[in-house]
C-alpha cells in the first residue's frame, strides 16, 4: 500500500509542479521556494525525483492533453495520412492545436527550455533533444508511410518542426496569431507540391 500511495503522491506533486513552472517560468526556478509553494520540502523533492532537472522534465511531460500524444493517438485509430492533401489536414490539426489559447500557456515555458538547453546542454540539453526527436519521429514516420525515401522524409520532418518552432517562437514575442496563421497556411501552399512530388 505504501508504494501506492508513494506513486499517487509523485503523480500530484507533477502536476503542481507542471502549474508552479507555468506560472513562474524557469529562469529563477530553485528547488526551496518551489517545495514551500507545494506544501513540502526541496529533501522530499530530490527523494521523489533525484535532481531538479528530472522534475522539470517529468513535470513537462506529464500534461495528457500534449499535442504529441494526441496526435499519436489519432495515427494509432485513424490511420496516417495517405498523400499530400491529408498530410496537410494533418499539419493544419497540429498548428491548431499548438495555438489553442489553453495550450499557450506552456510554450513560454518550451522556449525555455529550449534556451536552457543551449546555455547548460549537460542538464537541459538531453530535454530539448528529446522533445525535438519525438517530433521529428513522427512526422518522419508519416512521410515513409506516404512513399517518400527514409532520408527525405527526415528532411521533410525537420524542416516542418524547425519552422513550426521558429513560427511559435516569434509569435510570442508579438503576440500576431491570426499572422501566424496566415503563415502557416502560406508554408503549407509552397510546401505541399513537393509532397506530391516526392511520393
Amino acid at each position: 500500500m505504501a508504494r501506492s500511495a508513494d506513486l499517487d503522491k509523485r503523480a500530484d506533486l507533477l502536476h503542481q509542479v507542471r502549474e508552479y513552472v507555468a506560472r513562474n517560468g524557469l529562469v529563477d526556478l530553485s528547488l526551496r521556494p518551489l517545495a514551500r509553494s507545494l506544501g513540502t520540502s526541496d529533501r522530499m523533492l530530490l527523494y521523489y525525483f533525484g535532481s531538479k532537472e528530472r522534475l522539470v522534465t517529468e513535470a513537462l511531460a506529464v500534461d495528457e492533453r500534449r499535442p504529441l500524444l494526441r496526435f499519436r493517438e489519432v495515427l494509432d485509430s485513424s490511420g496516417a495520412p495517405e498523400d499530400a492533401a491529408g498530410l496537410r489536414r494533418f499539419m493544419e490539426r497540429l498548428w491548431q492545436q499548438f495555438t489553442a489559447p489553453d495550450r499557450r500557456v506552456m510554450l513560454p515555458v518550451t522556449f525555455e527550455v529550449m534556451t536552457a538547453s543551449l546555455l547548460n546542454p549537460r542538464r537541459y540539453g538531453p530535454v530539448m533533444h528529446d522533445v525535438l526527436t519525438e517530433w521529428t519521429d513522427l512526422l518522419t514516420s508519416v512521410f515513409v508511410g506516404m512513399g517518400v525515401p527514409h532520408e527525405a522524409a527526415r528532411t521533410e520532418a525537420t524542416l516542418l518542426v524547425g519552422a513550426a518552432l521558429g513560427l511559435l517562437h516569434a509569435t510570442l514575442a508579438d503576440g500576431d496569431w491570426d499572422r501566424a496563421d496566415a503563415a502557416f497556411s502560406t508554408l503549407l501552399d509552397r510546401l505541399e507540391p513537393g509532397w506530391r512530388a516526392a511520393q
